[in-house]
């Protein structure tokens, strides 16, 4: 049987792993950006172990093909750092060693996996008054020296819940009574067993580059630099995002929906329901307060940004109802209007047009029109139409009265390219609006602010647009990425971030998404990312409340049924 691995072609032999193949191939490297740290064959991941041709397929009379090597046509893609599914596999290798080292140094303290900011990762240490962020960063130099070799088991899911309620983990415990399969695998060393819902290095070994800094409850693990993995990450603290972090995990203790178990119990009994009105009102009573800061500022222009599907229409909207309440007359803009005309935009180096860059927006008219109508001009807007490519002018004139307030929308509303200079600082008020969902799997797996963003914007595109799982994970990442380039940098510089997520809605999307996500296979090349949200939603109940869910909501933006697409607010 021939396999085909980064373009070269081997013959196998029965029983080897991928990793013995590559090894013989010399592809094992001692730099991170270079050595593989898994494999994707078909649309799947897989470690470095996993043996593409077992012995018991290998007979005289026949040549039996696994799935995964029969849907691929034998071809084999190694993953390294620079791929955004080797960096997973990276970070569940780091999570492993990061815990084990902890309850190897503090056997009752409580380690939680907080947030990621940045390049961090936050993790929240209780119960252990000697903790000392030198004194893991030691031990877990230690390990990867030691080059433990990571294996996993297949385990009944009664035993893997017997094994934490004895071992006093009773956050796995609780998440494991709502797994719908009787099997469930781990990872184990020197009496650890733990899993992060994916695949993992072959070793600690792999983990080359990283640091551990002390911080506020615990300490920051910080990752390699996605594009120079060979050096660690600057990290850098941001006070604003971290406090809304923070925010929103008080949010969680507030409404007692902290883990995805806890949103199940709200499901069965009910009392989702309440949790929807008190975190509408959450969101309310912060609208009030961001309208409140506007008018005492006294700024006459809203810059709105944040990433896709992070609820940017429905807060503008609700930010302008708010306004009203103080007698404002908002208007609402969209940078999308000063786009330029298709054909003006010039091409990149890969021969396509990166229609994210800042160089797409008509800087200078946006800027030229806003400086005359904060000294009170009248203005002609224009109109961009995405059918033709092309900016259009149909007598759309402007002028703001003294109590008109402008809300002005778009990804590139925070970068400081887009305001012209000499405005008057107070007249500008910086808004960034991304939902951070503070609800954790269990202490040790999050649910990725990531996944919640490509679940609303899946719903979305096929309720709106027809548009396939498939369609819409292929424009994923150059999503991201553009997000990289072009919105997070400024997020830390906006006067207020908002956290768009509500606790309850993975509960609500999941009755609208599970069939489109569960429908993916194996052989498409978005099955390992969708894979993985469906592990997660696996353990979410669902929820049939879309009734009490308002037609103001940031979910309805989502779901259907949103009132601020009916009327505009002028």
């Amino acid at each position: 049987m021939k396999l085909t691995i980064n373009g070269c072609s081997v013959t196998l032999i029965p029983g080897q792993s991928l990793l013995d193949i590559i090894q013989k191939m010399k592809l094992v490297t001692e730099d991170l950006s270079t050595n593989p740290l898994a494999a994707k064959i078909a649309g799947d991941v897989f470690t470095l172990n996993y043996i593409p041709l077992r012995e018991k397929d290998a007979t005289p009379v026949r040549e039996s093909k696994r799935k995964a090597m029969a849907a691929s046509g034998g071809c084999v893609r190694l993953l390294t750092y620079r791929d955004p599914a080797g960096r997973e596999v990276y970070d569940r290798t780091a999570r492993f060693a990061l815990f084990l080292a902890l309850r190897q140094l503090w056997p009752h303290a409580r380690a939680v996996m907080n947030f990621t900011l940045g390049q961090g990762l936050h993790v929240k240490v209780t119960g252990a008054e000697d903790f000392s962020a030198e004194v893991l960063k030691s031990r877990l130099m230690e390990l990867v020296k030691e080059d433990i070799p990571l294996i996993r088991r297949r385990i009944s899911t009664e035993d893997a819940i017997r094994y934490y309620l004895k071992n006093h983990q009773n956050d796995k415990a609780r998440l494991l009574k709502y797994r719908p399969v009787p099997t469930f695998d781990v990872y184990e060393y020197d009496g650890f067993a733990d899993y992060y819902y994916g695949e993992m290095a072959p070793s600690t070994g792999y983990l080359k580059v990283w640091d551990i800094l002390p911080a506020e409850d615990g300490f920051v693990f910080v990752y390699p630099n996605p594009h120079d993995p060979d050096r660690v990450a600057t990290y850098r603290h941001m006070p604003n995002y971290y406090q809304v972090y923070r925010e929103g995990k008080q949010w969680g203790e507030l409404m007692q929906c902290e883990t995805v178990a806890d949103l199940n119990e709200l499901v069965d009994t009910g009392k989702i329901r309440e949790l929807i009105r008190v975190n509408e009102a959450l969101h309310e009573k912060r609208y009030g307060q961001v309208a409140d800061m506007i008018c005492r500022q006294g700024a006459k222009a809203v810059m709105l940004a944040g990433p896709s599907s992070s609820g940017k229409t429905t807060s503008a909207n609700r930010l302008a109802v708010q306004l009203k309440i103080h007698g404002k007359h908002p208007i609402l803009m969209s940078l999308d209007d000063y786009y330029k005309n298709r054909d003006e935009i010039p091409v990149g180096s890969d021969g396509k047009v990166d229609l994210e860059h800042i160089n797409t927006i008509d800087t200078e008219l946006f800027g030229t029109h806003l400086s005359a109508l904060l000294r009170g001009e009248e203005v002609e807007i224009p109109t961009f139409c995405f059918k033709t490519g092309k900016r259009e002018w149909a007598g759309h004139r402007m002028r703001l009265t003294e109590e008109s307030v402008i809300i002005i929308e778009g990804l590139h509303a925070l970068n400081p390219k887009i305001l012209p200079e000499g405005l008057p600082a107070h007249m500008i008020f910086r808004l960034f609006v991304s939902p951070l969902l503070p609800l954790n799997l269990d202490d040790h797996n999050r649910v990725p602010t990531g996944y919640l963003r490509l679940l609303r914007r899946i719903v979305r595109d096929f309720e709106t647009r027809n548009s396939s799982v498939q369609r819409t994970m292929d424009m994923w990442d150059s999503v991201r990425r553009g997000e990289e380039k072009w919105i997070y940098p400024f997020r830390e510089t906006a006067d207020v971030i908002f956290n768009s997520a509500t606790l309850y809605e993975l509960a609500v999307l999941k009755k609208h998404i599970f069939p489109l996500l569960t429908a993916v296979q194996p052989h498409e090349e978005c099955y390992d990312e969708v894979r993985g949200i469906v592990k997660i939603l696996n353990f979410v109940h669902e929820a049939d409340v879309d009734d009490e869910i308002p037609p103001t909501s940031l979910v309805r933006e989502f779901i259907g049924g949103n009132s601020f697409y009916k009327t505009d607010i002028h």
